[in-house]
């Protein structure tokens, strides 16, 4: 499908966090125009001196086939003024954390213009909420909605003495992304039009996108829960014990590096398990997750940037990860991989009959350690999705064809 439509026109990035930040000021190095807005109140932090000092890529970059891109690029557009950021736009980058995505729609949908494509890195039901807006709203121009499944980088944000800088430092290069569009109808211009993300270049020229099977593939393909959860709850210790009794700088601390053993790779590859029976039962697709690839301190997330036969043995060090959290429980390791993306997988097992007994636990320790019920207090139901009440055939129609079935 044609999408060169899109070449000239301006990308605007919402979220000026580590991915948003990063794809803002890579994009622009390659040369495209790039607006990046943020939030009121997150936006005078983010932006501090952007217009002088630009945004500056750093950091080592591994990638399998060697892509790299360092330098200052300067945006077009730094803003909280979200109809300045996407008026005339051709594609919208939603780089936020899920809890965001309500909000934003809500003000985006009726800014949108006919033929503009929206990209979500990673989806965590972003594609369904916003659908579902667009419903509530009557909006009826003709716009693409997909999502990936992850971020294209592993990035920090560089802060010095507790300052926000406008460095990022880009540790890794993803060669490969697993995406759709909502509805499934749409994937092929969505994933065509992802040629003309300058961020995505190293996936581009390395071994290129995979349309997903629906949008609920893309969503269990995000390995983010598998990883984060019993990671986090099942390393606890090592984390509030690491500047204590183990006597190390807590800045140091790392899930990878230090909390990750045999033991929970065996819960996440059980996990992993409960995950390929939901799609089975489903009748969608899943990103390919070997067994072997839990037993690794870089998980399957290395063969994503260094190919497949990457992987760090536990025995070994990997320092590259130092320094990346999580910190505390109150991260969003838990505090938006329980509620939304381990809810969404437990609510699903239920509605197909498929057993989730490890990630029912995961959910049950991680509410008990940090003190709440994040599934209670959690807004994403199917209900709230719009999808709850449909049939399984009622599903898939809206999924691949977008043909919704009312309550």
């Amino acid at each position: 499908m044609d999408m060169s439509y899109l070449k000239n026109k301006p990308i605007a990035i919402l979220g000026a966090g580590g991915v948003g930040k990063t794809m803002a000021g890579d994009c622009a190095l390659a040369g495209a125009k790039v607006r990046i807005w943020d939030q009121p109140g997150f936006a005078e932090k983010n932006f501090r001196n952007i217009e002088r000092t630009g945004i500056k890529l750093s950091g080592n970059q591994f990638s399998y086939y060697g892509f790299e891109r360092r330098g200052v690029g300067y945006v077009e557009l730094a803003t909280s003024d979200l109809a300045k950021a996407v008026k005339g736009a051709g594609i919208i980058i939603v780089a936020t954390v899920a809890m965001a995505h309500e909000n934003i729609f809500r003000q985006l949908i009726p800014l949108l213009e006919d033929g503009q494509v929206i990209h979500i890195f990673p989806d965590n039901c972003g594609t369904f909420v916003c659908r579902k807006l667009m419903r509530e709203m009557n909006f009826n121009k003709k716009v693409i909605i997909g999502a990936w499944y992850t971020a294209p980088y592993g990035v920090r944000i560089v802060n010095r003495g507790g300052v926000t800088t406008n460095e990022c430092k880009v540790e890794d290069r993803i060669t490969t992304i697993r995406g759709c569009a909502l509805p499934m109808t749409d994937t092929d211009a969505f994933i065509e039009s992802a040629n003309y993300i300058p961020a995505l270049d190293a996936i581009r020229t390395g071994d290129g996108f995979v349309a997903g099977n629906t949008v609920l593939d893309i969503n269990l393909s995000n390995v983010n829960p598998v990883i984060h959860v019993p990671g986090t709850v099942l390393g606890v210790s090592t984390m509030q014990n690491f500047g204590t009794v183990l006597g190390q700088d807590p800045k140091n601390y790392s899930l990878y590096g230090f909390a990750l053993c045999p033991a929970i790779a065996e819960v996440q590859a059980t996990f992993w398990e409960e995950e390929k029976a939901l799609a089975k039962a489903m009748e969608i697709g899943l990103c390919t997750v070997n067994y072997e690839d839990f037993f690794s301190r870089t998980t399957m997330y290395g063969k994503e940037y260094m190919g497949p036969d990457f992987a760090v043995p536990f025995e070994e060090k990997y320092e590259n990860f130092y320094g990346d959290g999580p910190f505390s429980l109150e991260n969003r390791y838990i505090t938006e991989d329980v509620p939304v993306g381990c809810y969404l997988m437990q609510q699903l097992g239920r509605k197909y009959d498929v057993p989730t007994p490890t990630i029912d636990c995961m959910i049950h320790l991680a509410n008990v350690m940090i003190k709440r019920d994040l599934i209670k207090d959690s807004k994403y139901t199917l209900d709230y999705l719009d999808i709850g009440h449909m049939t399984h055939d009622q599903l898939q129609k809206y999924l691949r064809e977008g043909v919704y079935t009312a309550k």
